[in-house]
This record gives structure tokens, C-alpha cells and sequence, in this order.
């Protein structure tokens, strides 16, 4: 896969800045005006883009009361079904070119997931530069075959995927010529207990598929989103809420304005913590260095008495020479009369 993906005048490869996306989600309730005020607190909290869904309820499931189509997974949505749902969840599509251009607007990058054949048509007549295939579509392959066929990024998430789902969906991007794929680590349980995260397995899927990576984070804090930094991930996805008192169908799992903040904050210092390999010094750590260890004279000495442990000792701070000396200086003679903490050089040892 491409290890260098070209997103909007940015580039996301192993050593830019993570992308991270504010997935809006459900979270508009329903309100135009609240989806609008949604984005602009996901760029005050120093989002990179925003992300939108696209379906409609008939465009993802049926409406039906039969059992296949009950929520009963243990999740935060059992007791009713699918279409129930999506009524509640789902982003009008007639407010998205609309709240495309307040993100562009606020240099925001503004994409979406879609649901089924329609969702990409619609996404492409708003010229969107991305796609999202969100966990549970990572088996529709006509959809993510119709989607590689825009030669788009395509970001993934991996949330109920076997491995040989994952590979599959990788081929059939391939062979749409699509190798501009971004895969994210993903637990589809809302919210996610620590335990079942496994950040380990992104950093597996990055050396198996040699792609970018990401999370796509479900858990309750920020922690596991640095965590991922901290481990490669270029990616990191968080639903955002005004307020997760408000309600709403993906509340409980979201999180406010000040905590995306803070998150963003964190990865931006865990990037430049993490810096690139080198042994040099910096010009602080040089001035430090000066406080190491060096030989020092500890006893006052006079022309031609020999050195001893006595007299010579290795000790902070580093104005002498280098302990690696010691041994070598123990017998040898001083030179001239050497005072008590003057540091030893070879100009004070007699030749």
C-alpha cells in the first residue's frame, strides 16, 4: 500500500503530524444548528477534519420488527431495532454540502462514511477528497470496490474484521488500482474496555500490510489515543459532543470540547517527545553534561608526589579528565604543586 498519502495539500506518512478526526456521528441530534456549532468547536479543539455519515435509515436496513433486525449484541442501543435507530442517528443528507463548506470555511477537512451505492454518488456530486469505511462495512465489497473506483484515500476501520476480511477488502482495492488505504484499529464496542483494544495488533497490521495505521477509538479518556500515537498510529478518530449530558445515540462514548482538546494537546506533545533517532546532544544536554563526573585533585599535592586514590577521584563535576584515565594516572607524579580542587589535565601529570 501507499506509505505516503496525499490528503488536501497534507501529507500523511510515518513522519507527519497524526491526522485527527472528529467524528460527528449522531451527535447533531437532529439539530442543523447543532451540527454547525459541532464542527466549529472540533476545529477550536484542534481537529484536522471533520467526519459526517451518509445514509438514510432505508438505505442501510429494512423496516422491520423481526428478530434479525432487534438490537440484542449487549449493546448501549438493545430494545429497539435498526431503523428505529438510524431515524435517530442518521445526518440529513440535504444539510451536508452545507456543513461541507462551514468545515472548508474554518480550514477544516469535511468527509464521510457511506452506507450503500447512493452515498457515494452523493458524496462525489459534493466532491469530498475522502472516504471512510466505517467497521460493519468492511464486508460489503461491491461498496468498497465502488469506492476505490474514485481513486480516493480511503480510510478503514477494522472494528469486526477477521484478518482475511481485512486482506480482502485490501485486494479488491488493488484491484481497483487503489492503494491509498488507511487502516485503523478499531473495537466495535461502545464504549470499548481497555482490555479489548490490543494496540499491539495495529502495529501488527502496519509490518503485515505495510500501510499507514490508526485507531479508531471507542474507550472513555484520551489515553489510549496517545498511547496509539506513541506506537505509529498517523490516524486517531474520536466522536465529539457538545455535551454528553444532551443525550443523543452515540453520547455516552463521545467526548466534550474540552476533553478533545486536551487529547489533541497530549498527541501534539507525544510527537515531538517521540522525535527521530539520534545520539547527538542537544545544546542543553551538552551544558548539562557538565555536571557528569571528571578526575579531580581532592587532597592538595605537592611537584613530584604520586598520585593515589587518595588524592585522585572521580567526581562531579566534568572540568577533568575523563575517569576512562584513572587507572593509568594511579602511580604517575605530579607536575607542579596542584591545589586541592583543581581539576586534573595532563599539563599538572609529569611525562
Amino acid at each position: 500500500m501507499n506509505n505516503n498519502i496525499r490528503l488536501k495539500g497534507r501529507n500523511i506518512n510515518s513522519e507527519s503530524q497524526t491526522f485527527i478526526i472528529a467524528e460527528m456521528s449522531a451527535n447533531h441530534l437532529m439539530d442543523y444548528d447543532r451540527a454547525v456549532e459541532i464542527i466549529k468547536v472540533s476545529k477550536e479543539a484542534g481537529a484536522d477534519a471533520i467526519k459526517l455519515q451518509t445514509y438514510t435509515p432505508d438505505t442501510i436496513t429494512l423496516n422491520s420488527d423481526k428478530e434479525y433486525f432487534q438490537i440484542t449484541q449487549g449493546t448501549i442501543w438493545d430494545g429497539t431495532t435498526l431503523h428505529k435507530l438510524y431515524q435517530t442517528a442518521y445526518t440529513p443528507w440535504e444539510w451536508q454540502p452545507k456543513l461541507k463548506k462551514v468545515a472548508q470555511d474554518l480550514g477544516l477537512m469535511c468527509f464521510s462514511s457511506p452506507f450503500d451505492f447512493t452515498a457515494v454518488d452523493f458524496m462525489e456530486e459534493m466532491n469530498m477528497d475522502l472516504y471512510k469505511i466505517a467497521s460493519f462495512e468492511i464486508t460489503d465489497i461491491p461498496l468498497i470496490r465502488k469506492v476505490a473506483r474514485t481513486s480516493k484515500p480511503i480510510i478503514m476501520s477494522t472494528g469486526i474484521a477477521y484478518l482475511e476480511d481485512i486482506e480482502r477488502a485490501l485486494n479488491v482495492c488493488k484491484e481497483e488500482g487503489n492503494d491509498n488505504v488507511i487502516l485503523l484499529k478499531c473495537s466495535s464496542a461502545y464504549p470499548t474496555p481497555y482490555e479489548d483494544i490490543n494496540l499491539k495488533t495495529m502495529i501488527d497490521m502496519k509490518d503485515k500490510f505495510n500501510c499507514i495505521v490508526g485507531l479508531s477509538d471507542h474507550t472513555m479518556g484520551s489515553a489510549v489515543a496517545v498511547a496509539a500515537v506513541s506506537l505509529g498510529a498517523r490516524v486517531i478518530e474520536k466522536h465529539l459532543t457538545l455535551s454528553r449530558s444532551d443525550g443523543g445515540a452515540d453520547a455516552a462514548f463521545s467526548m466534550e470540547p474540552d476533553e478533545f482538546k486536551k487529547m489533541v494537546e497530549d498527541i501534539r506533545v507525544v510527537e515531538k517527545a517521540i522525535g527521530t533517532v539520534t545520539y547527538k546532544l542537544t545544546d542543553r544536554q551538552l551544558k548539562s553534561r557538565e555536571h557528569s563526573r571528571s578526575l579531580f585533585v581532592v587532597q592538595s599535592i605537592k611537584k613530584g608526589e604520586v598520585f593515589t586514590s587518595d588524592n585522585v577521584k572521580s567526581i562531579r563535576p566534568a572540568f577533568g579528565l575523563h575517569t576512562m584515565f584513572y587507572e593509568g594516572i594511579l602511580g604517575k607524579t605530579a607536575a607542579v604543586d596542584i591545589e586541592m580542587g583543581t581539576p586534573l589535565s595532563w599539563e599538572l601529570i609529569k611525562k
